[in-house]
């Protein structure tokens, strides 16, 4: 097991490339079980959680593999294969998004149900509604979903959720409706850019979905799915930490390869408390940022809204903002587990239900720290940045499912942290 120790105290500055989106590779990925051909995906993050999708697919009789030039090449060659062993979902919820492919173009699926996770239940009702609705025949044994469907048919499919729409729900039933027989209309879709980007790849494989960016995805569903090739968006969620990380060491960063409209709200939010976020004519966000800024209310919502994967390091930099900010996450009400560790830094934060009360210091400083999960593991990492002293962040395992050599990136920017065996 390995930790990543950090001296903080330097300001971050030069030019750093944002990666791809995992959460959209992730369900593309899935997406392939239904094309007939051979399909090549580029912009593929080298991380675990895409390595686990990969070892997903394989075992449903995929061959995969990366060429020299780091474009990922899949052909589903066994379709009599449908079963998702707990071993691998329970590693990854996103695995939950092979159950709508495999009943769509195999008619049968068996996929381990995901289970909770650090920050809290986060169920799949929505997904296993949806492809009722559909006319999958779903039943729940030993702790799997066990589905099946002779051709699945077009239907109106709400997916209003208590925290709003699902983007692994929207993605499971707009996958399976591609090859439904007749017109499918989803109301309440999520509009995450990763769910703009799996349309947009599965338009590319054949399929016929209009509306996409919307809350409501219209399909025309076809008889077959061909392969092709694509190239995943950048990563949001990590062009969001890095920009956060030259804020709060007071830097100077160029975060190339950024897409600013799908980090409207982060820009916003940062403009707001001082930091001075510009476009940049070569492409991507320039993040320069005061000594000191200004504190603010952040609430997560879902997209367009300020992304609930973005709270872990906004508190990280709320945290030492003047004056008290109220942070309060209505998608993941639980996901605050990187705040007792924060305060072991010196952070002044109090909880409060889904909300942390967060006053302002004029330093953190280095201890020991334990992320939690993906998003807290980045958090801290901020945070050690910036505080002084030295800091180790243990179970960065965590970071290492979402984020592609995050260290190196940091430490090309000019901070100082290395990869440590504990």
């Amino acid at each position: 097991m390995e930790k990543l120790v950090i001296e903080g105290g330097k300001p971050l500055e030069g030019e750093v490339t944002v990666s791809g989106a995992k959460n959209s590779a992730l369900p593309i990925l899935a997406a392939t079980l239904l094309a007939e051909g051979e399909c090549r995906i580029d912009n593929v993050p080298d991380l675990v959680d895409i390595n686990t999708m990969i070892d997903l697919l394989r075992m449903l009789g995929a061959e995969a593999e990366r060429t020299p030039a780091g474009t990922l090449v899949l052909r589903s060659a066994d379709s009599s294969l449908v079963t998702a062993p707990y071993d691998l979902v329970s590693k990854m919820r996103a695995s939950i998004c092979v159950l709508g492919p495999l009943i769509a173009r195999r008619g049968k699926a068996r996929v381990s149900m995901p289970g909770g996770c650090a920050i809290g239940v986060r169920p799949i009702d929505l997904h296993l509604k949806g492809l009722k609705a559909l006319g999958a025949d779903i039943k729940l044994d030993k702790g799997y979903v066990t589905a099946s469907a002779d051709r699945l048919r077009g239907a109106e499919v709400y997916l209003g959720g208590p925290a709003g729409s699902s983007v692994t729900g929207t993605a499971n039933v707009l996958m399976a409706a591609a090859l439904a027989e007749g017109d499918t209309v989803i109301e309440n879709a999520a509009c995450e850019p990763e769910v703009a980007d799996l349309a947009n790849f599965l338009n590319a494989m054949g399929a016929r979905i209009e509306g996409i960016g919307s809350p409501r995805l219209a399909v025309r569903g076809v008889e077959t799915l061909k392969g092709c090739s694509y190239s995943v968006i950048p990563d949001r969620i990590e062009a969001g930490t890095l920009m956060a990380a030259a804020a709060i060491t007071n830097g100077d960063v160029l975060v190339s390869n950024a897409v600013p409209e799908h980090l409207g709200a982060v820009i916003f939010k940062m403009r707001e408390i001082g930091i001075d976020v510009e476009r940049d004519p070569r492409g991507g966000l320039r993040v320069k940022a005061p000594t000191r800024f200004s504190a603010s209310d952040v609430t997560t919502l879902p997209y367009p809204g300020f992304p609930t994967d973005m709270q872990a390091q906004m508190t990280s930099l709320l945290s030492l903002a003047e004056g008290i900010s109220l942070v309060s996450d209505k998608i993941y009400p639980d996901r605050f587990m990187h705040v007792p560790e924060m305060i072991r830094m010196g952070a002044e934060i109090r909880k409060d239900g889904g909300s942390v009360i967060i006053k302002g210091v004029q330093f953190l400083t280095g201890a020991e720290v334990m992320a939690s999960d993906l998003r807290a593991s980045a958090g801290l990492v901020l945070a050690g940045l910036i505080a002084r002293g030295e800091t180790e962040v243990h179970r960065i395992y965590h970071m290492d499912r979402g984020y592609e050599k995050l260290e190196v990136k940091l430490e090309r920017l000019g901070a100082r942290v290395r990869r440590a065996e504990e």
